[in-house]
Order: C-alpha cells, then structure tokens, then sequence
C-alpha cells in the first residue's frame, strides 16, 4: 500500500488528507481520502496504524483546510465514541462539511473510534448522535473502531 500523506490542524478541529494509491483495495484508480474529526479523535494514530508506508507530515492549515475538498472520493470522519459531551460539535461539523458543495458525491465513512474505552457509545449511538440515518442521498456505513488496538480498521478500509 502506497500513500501520500498530510495531516493538519486548523483552529477548532483537525482533519488529516491523504491522497493514495490503494493498489490492493482499488486497483489502479487514485483515491483522495479526507480525514477529518476533532482533535483528539484518533486521527494520527489511524495514520500510522494504516502502515501506508510513507511520513507524515504535519503542517499547520488554519483557513485553508477546505482547499482539500476538491476531488474527494470518499471522507472519513474519525469520532470519539466516549467523548458523549463534543458529540453535539461532531455533528455540527460533520454536518457542515457535508453540505460542501465539492463532497456531495464523496462516500462517507464514520469511524466510531476508541470503542476500547469503557464509557464508548455503540457504533448504532454514534450514528443517532451524528444523524447518519437521515442521510439519504449519500452512501455511508460507520465502523466500530480502536485505533490504539488497531481493531475494525481494516474492515472499514476494505469496505
């Protein structure tokens, strides 16, 4: 698996972009691939348990984060299943970035991180809490994930 990858951290949140070549999972065809969540999410950490082979580069946005919109295929949204306090600003942000005109044919892929944690909402909680079941003219799927134990990542990637 080769990657390029770039992560950022604008103001209020982070969001992370990597424009791949997933030679296993989607032939030869080019992925972009945004990663967006708040910070302390699990973003980086989902990065390098990837193992896409290549550095990571931080670098700071701020204003210009959206510039990475362009030519999504597909968006993963990385959320802190046992942060039920910022679920609210999770959603509003993700539903924000979602009615970006440049996403509107991106797939969405919620990752319903740190489900190692005791106090962690259900994947079925996360999506309610996020409004994934009235998104009816987007394909989405959430994935239960621990980016510290490296479980559910694959699958979601696969999928």
């Amino acid at each position: 698996m080769q990657a390029r990858l770039t992560q950022m951290y604008p103001d209020s949140r982070s969001c992370g972009f990597f424009s791949s070549l997933f030679s296993g999972l989607f032939g030869t065809r080019e992925m972009r691939i945004l990663i967006l969540g708040l910070d302390g999410a699990g973003k980086t950490t989902i990065l390098y348990r990837l193992q896409v082979g290549e550095v990571v580069t931080t670098i700071p946005s701020a204003p210009y984060w959206r510039c990475y919109y362009s030519n999504t295929d597909a968006v993963i949204y990385v959320v802190d299943s046992s942060d039920r306090d910022r679920m609210g600003i999770s959603k509003s942000e993700l539903v924000a970035m979602l009615e970006e005109e440049e996403l509107k044919k991106a797939i969405l892929v919620v990752f319903a991180n740190k489900q190692d944690m005791e106090q962690a909402m259900t994947p079925t909680e996360v999506a309610n809490a996020l409004g994934l079941p009235a998104l009816k003219d987007r394909k989405w799927q959430i994935f239960k994930t621990s980016a510290t134990k490296g479980t559910g990542l694959d699958e979601a990637m696969e999928w």
